[in-house]
């Protein structure tokens, strides 16, 4: 890791960090004693107030290491907004409340809500009346709160943006920059990326204040633990390798992705005549049924 541009190798535990008790307990209840390089990294500077910007690879613990400091910073006493985390997705944005719901176990009197198109309005609205102290959003259903005047940003210290390049990819700049403007009380920007695009750039230049500038790169330490191949086939026998391969690796669980939404659903169906339990999900279907079947899928049930 580098954190600089100076190499850092230390490994860094979390009793190191001068936690809280709360956050403490909840990371032993997780079996969790040493913190990953972009963690022992960001975490010190976050909870000195410093922006940071940070290149890790996807799976390296980044969501803690913004996490834990956000709910360190909580005063449980203001019901007022204090954190606010920016996802490019719905799914990122409702894993990211899980792990701080973890966090936040054992923090009395701090609460979180995320925020996301696809759900109705009306429901975040009733959340959104019980005074989080940390919102996780989208940034098109933030904006759509803003205007709605459901939702104030003027007490937040803590912004994140998470997922930075895709989210900026994704043609969210134009509402991200509102967002940041509208935060006038704002004391450090996180900015969390698998790779530092041009975009991720400019956004630092523009609202960034001397951040320290953290990189940990994919290598065998800090790369999630997948095996890569490819298998050159027709195009025609695809479903059939794809059967065989999950009949032959046996397989608790497995997830196909396809280039259309007609794919997803040909191949779903493919599977089902031959005896798999599968599902399909893209955006043509209920955001609902999609949250139905990914949490069957994490049950186990798919």
């Amino acid at each position: 890791m580098e954190i600089n541009g100076e190499e850092v190798n230390e490994i860094v535990r979390y009793d190191e960090l001068k936690l809280s008790p709360e956050i403490m307990r909840a990371l032993e209840k997780k079996g969790y004693v040493q913190a990953t390089p972009v963690q022992g990294g960001a975490i010190p500077y976050f909870m000195k107030w410093r922006d940071v910007i940070a290149k890790a690879p996807t799976g390296t613990g980044k969501t803690f290491a913004f996490g834990i400091p956000m709910v360190e910073h909580i005063d449980p006493r203001e019901d007022a907004v204090q954190g606010l985390v920016l996802a490019p997705t719905r799914e990122l944005a409702i894993q990211i409340m899980a792990e701080l719901r973890d966090l936040c176990e054992f923090k009395e009197g701090v609460r979180a809500v995320v925020l996301y198109g696809g759900q109705p309005i009306d429901k975040q609205i009733t959340q959104l009346k019980k005074r989080p102290q940390i919102v996780v959003a989208t940034p098109g259903r933030l904006m759509d709160h803003m205007k709605r005047r459901t939702v104030r940003l003027d007490r937040v210290q803590t912004v994140v943006l998470d997922e930075a390049d895709r989210m900026l990819d994704m043609g969210f700049i134009h509402d991200v920059t509102r967002i940041l403007d509208a935060i006038k009380s704002r004391k450090n920007l996180g900015m969390f990326s698998a790779t530092i695009s041009r975009e991720v750039m400019d956004i630092s230049w523009v609202y960034q204040r001397d951040p320290v500038e953290i990189t940990v790169r994919a290598d065998e330490q800090n790369k999630p633990d997948i095996q890569q191949y490819r298998i050159e086939v027709e195009r025609g026998d695809k479903t059939e390798i794809t059967a065989r391969l999950l009949e032959a690796g046996s397989y608790e669980r497995a997830i196909a992705f396809c280039n259309t939404k007609n794919m997803t659903d040909r191949l779903s169906g493919l599977l089902k005549m031959r005896g798999f339990s599968a599902e399909a999900i893209h955006g043509d279907i209920q955001q609902s049924v999609r949250e139905k079947t990914l949490n069957r899928f994490r049950r186990g049930e798919l």
